[in-house]
């Protein structure tokens, strides 16, 4: 009898064909997930709070949909399993941006990426962790505890998007969604090797992304195959009344992902940029995987030129002038008076507000909030935000020149591969991680990450980063469906691929069985879980 695949390691593609077979339901790949997520989530943390009630909903909505011969109707996500960075609105869920100052915070709306996720059919396991309010890059800010890299747990995930980027290496979601201000995508898809995408700006809305930096946030998804990211994005993307900078774009990003390699990258001309290439700091390891890709590349078709940025230097220098400023404004709204922790015992409303504030805020938030205050004060604006609105400009124009040349360009994500916790305390050194993905969200371009498999054993994933000119995303997924076949996709990290239950219980298979189960659920639980044991309630804290 032939072996039935793990419902972990199943692409979207073959979920859906497992599903119109009925090999298996909807509400059975909803068990196989949580099962998982039991076994695993103590260890990787990915999670703030599982939402089981609205994931059963909608998996009984696409098993009656199979069961009419409907399921066709249904859209691009139907059936996948999906989690969310706790920093989107979704109706009824605590949406805590991994923060006290939201903790118990419940939405009263869904966010259009997570509407749009929903419509097409999705499973919503759950709100995934993150460092707080998006700011770091390793999610040791999270207020509720650092999420673990599953290659590596003595390692970080990456941040701030950490919890998005661990659940798809541990396989505890099928795809799921992170934003992107500065690399909070790209870095942390790296770190865990995954794919990450972050879309040109303006591609999903930012309706209901709690803001960190306005001009600079994007929503996209994490996954373990190219096709999925691009399907995902597919189903996540288009225009939004309620944000302006939202565009019509008449694209699919998955129809493009055709033919082998040769004809996909015939006539494509792929950027080198020396700036990042002998930037100081970059590891000798990561150089190296990130030239294993461009020579794959070379011998696969495409023309590589080498093309400058030399503003691109000075693009870090402005981002924490920037992001700081569009932080400090955002977050003013979180007064305990409208929403957010209020201290209980303030006997006027000025220590109200400062108290709610010291108490809800961690200590990056508050480095950020009081950076940005600074900056747009009286007599320094001029001397800084000007200036690096200028810098924004320039570095603009260097990838504008630059597009001229090439149609995609090739580069490191991260300079290093995932540290481990602590060993980087101080802030500016931690800044430097986005060093190579900061300048794209200041142009507003597109990017992803890319995994390369590890060369050994014992090695740790290195991501190489995929850039493209705004609103030709798909040329950076061309790129990556070439590496794909080359490389391989994304596997799940090496201490979470088993297929047997950690518990070795008789009750592990009879827990997730249901009438037309036959998919092994890789590490089933050992009793079955019932909503209460997966989900708070909408009163309780998401850290808890």
């Amino acid at each position: 009898m032939e072996k039935t695949p793990c419902i972990a390691t199943l692409s979207i593609a073959q979920l859906h064909d497992h599903l119109k077979r009925k090999d298996f339901s909807a509400k059975r790949i909803v068990d196989a997930y949580y099962a998982r997520i039991r076994d695993f989530e103590p260890e990787i943390h990915a999670y703030t709070q599982l939402t089981s009630t609205q994931a059963y909903e909608a998996a009984k909505r696409v098993d009656d949909a199979i069961a009419n011969g409907t399921f066709d109707e249904l859209g691009l996500l139907a059936g996948v399993p999906i989690a969310f960075k706790d920093n989107m609105n979704m109706q009824g869920t605590n949406t805590t941006c991994s923060s006290h100052m939201l903790e118990h915070y419940v939405s009263p709306f869904d966010a259009t990426c997570v509407a749009n996720a929903l419509h097409a059919g999705a499973l919503p396991l759950g709100k995934l962790n993150m460092d707080e309010f998006a700011f770091g890059s390793s999610t040791e800010t999270s207020a509720f505890g650092a999420t673990h890299n599953p290659w590596d747990t003595s390692r970080v995930p990456g941040g701030s998007s950490g919890g998005s980027a661990a659940a798809i290496s541990a396989g505890l979601a099928s795809v799921t969604l992170g934003s992107d201000t500065g690399g909070s995508i790209r870095q942390p898809a790296s770190f865990c090797g995954c794919i990450g995408v972050k879309p040109s700006y303006g591609i999903v809305s930012r309706y209901g992304v709690v803001a960190f930096g306005s001009s600079l946030d994007q929503v996209g998804p994490f996954a373990r195959s190219v096709r999925d990211a691009a399907i995902t994005l597919d189903a996540i993307k288009g225009y939004d009344k309620h944000d302006v900078t939202s565009q019509h774009l008449n694209v699919n990003y998955a129809s493009v992902l055709q033919g082998d390699a040769r004809s996909v990258l015939r006539g494509m001309r792929i950027g080198v940029v020396p700036e990042f290439m002998d930037a100081q700091g970059l590891h000798a390891d990561v150089k190296e995987r990130v030239h294993d890709a461009i020579c794959a590349l070379e011998r696969m078709g495409a023309h590589i030129v080498e093309v400058s940025l030399p503003d691109a230097r000075a693009a870090m220098s402005a981002y924490y002038v920037l992001g700081p400023c569009e932080a400090f404004s955002n977050l003013a709204r979180f007064d305990s008076v409208r929403y957010g922790h209020a201290h209980v015992d303030a006997t006027n409303l000025e220590d109200r507000y400062e108290l709610s504030r010291s108490e809800g805020f961690g200590a990056e938030a508050k480095r950020r909030i009081m950076l940005g205050s600074y900056l747009l004060s009286a007599g320094v604006y001029e001397k800084y935000y000007y200036p690096a609105q200028q810098v924004r400009t320039l570095i603009t124009r260097d990838y504008v020149e630059a597009f001229k040349q090439v149609d995609t360009i090739v580069c490191p994500v991260a300079p290093r591969v995932a540290f481990k916790f602590g060993e980087i305390s101080d802030p500016t050194a931690m800044y430097l991680s986005d060093m190579f993905t900061i300048s794209v969200n200041i142009a507003g371009n597109g990017a992803m990450s890319f995994p390369m498999p590890p060369k050994s054993p014992d090695s740790l994933p290195i991501g190489v980063q995929i850039m493209c000119p705004q609103f030709k995303d798909e040329n950076m997924f061309k790129v990556a469906y070439a590496l794909e076949q080359e490389y391989g996709s994304a596997p799940l990290a090496p201490a979470f691929r088993h297929e047997e239950s950690r518990a070795h219980s008789s009750n592990a298979a009879s827990a997730l069985t249901s009438t037309t189960a036959s998919a092994p659920a890789c590490n089933t639980a050992s009793a079955p879980i019932s909503a209460s044991e997966l989900a708070p309630s909408t009163n309780e804290t998401a850290g808890e």
